[in-house]
């Protein structure tokens, strides 16, 4: 075996894990069956936040060390795509969060009239906003870097990465569901329009975590990235005509001159969601090799990306 890990899945989440084991000092190699901008990952808006992620206290541990990160990060913006931004979070309000709230630096709940749009209620704060093109190309820099290796490869089941590996981590995403035999592993699909940037300087989200349409803008460099959709079990990837016109309508109650910008694009991404939420875990594979099962991280992959990934490290390296 030339490798000692083999990572299966190269979005946001796979590539961190990888370049967290491979900066520990082992061999490691991530093969995915897509190019890091034809991931899920790649259509992340995608702001610093816990959203539709279980279970909600690992999660917010997760996503408090992943912050830390992020923050270091934000001092190379161009370099690694992550950018300090001040936003609002719409109705949303300090005593329906969990304890990692206490973690962000200058969480505020706003008074009545200051929060933009038809929305009573709202949270302002600055968060990482991570330009995720540029942090993919970022992280496989890192990973090959410290001598990890990416490569374009499909998986239809555990035997061929064993056969190369002693270590297997399965960041598969939805894919999971067919690899791991997880029925409880679900798509949950995003539509995104993005459009010319018509001077708006902070993100803004009303994304109540039931709801199948969600409101939310994010400045990103070059374009603003319009959203959104959360539509539990739906796998159409071709973006709709008659939702990307009522995304630009939503935003556009908040923020009126985003309903002039011109169209730069449209995007779908399926957020890799499951029952129970994020399986971080261990198990034998009938060889004696070792099988870490690392998905299921829903619409907050980035969100806890380096908090989760080195407790599937840990897992890998026993």
């Amino acid at each position: 075996m030339d490798s000692d890990v083999i990572v299966v899945g190269g979005g946001v989440v796979g590539l961190t894990t990888a370049v967290t084991l491979a900066e520990q000092g082992a061999r490691v190699r991530v093969w995915s069956r897509d190019p890091a901008e034809a991931t899920t990952s790649a259509v992340a808006g995608a702001l610093w936040w816990p959203y539709r992620i279980e279970p909600a206290e690992e999660a917010g541990a997760w996503a408090l060390e992943s912050l830390r990160v992020y923050a270091e990060l934000a001092g190379a913006p161009e370099a690694t795509g992550v950018r300090w931004v001040p936003g609002v979070h719409a109705d949303t309000v300090l005593d329906g969060l969990g304890a990692w709230a206490a973690g962000i630096e200058g969480l505020r709940q706003l008074p009545a009239g200051e929060v933009p749009g038809p929305y009573a209620t709202g949270l302002a704060a600055r968060l990482p906003l991570i330009d995720m093109p540029v942090h993919l190309a970022w992280l496989r820099a890192r990973l090959e870097a410290a001598g990890g290796v990416v490569e374009r490869r499909a998986v239809t089941g555990w035997e061929e990465p064993a056969a190369a590996a002693p270590v297997v981590v399965n960041c598969a995403g939805t894919a999971a569901r067919e690899l791991a035999g997880d029925a409880g592993v679900r798509p949950v699909r995003g539509q995104l329009v993005l459009v010319e940037n018509p001077g708006i300087e902070e993100w803004f989200t009303a994304a109540d975590a039931g709801a199948t349409e969600t409101t939310y803008f994010f400045p990103q460099p070059g374009r603003l990235v319009l959203g959104g959709t959360a539509e539990e079990g739906a796998e159409e990837l071709v973006p709709d005509p008659v939702t990307a016109a009522a995304i630009v309508a939503r935003c556009a109650r908040v923020r009126p001159e985003i309903a002039g910008a011109r169209v730069l694009g449209h995007r779908v991404g399926l957020r890799p969601a499951r029952d129970g939420g994020v399986r971080v875990e261990a198990e034998r594979l009938p060889g004696g090799g070792r099988l870490v099962h690392h998905y299921g991280h829903g619409g907050a992959g980035v969100t806890v990306a380096w908090g989760c990934a080195r407790r599937a490290a840990d897992l890998a390296t026993g």
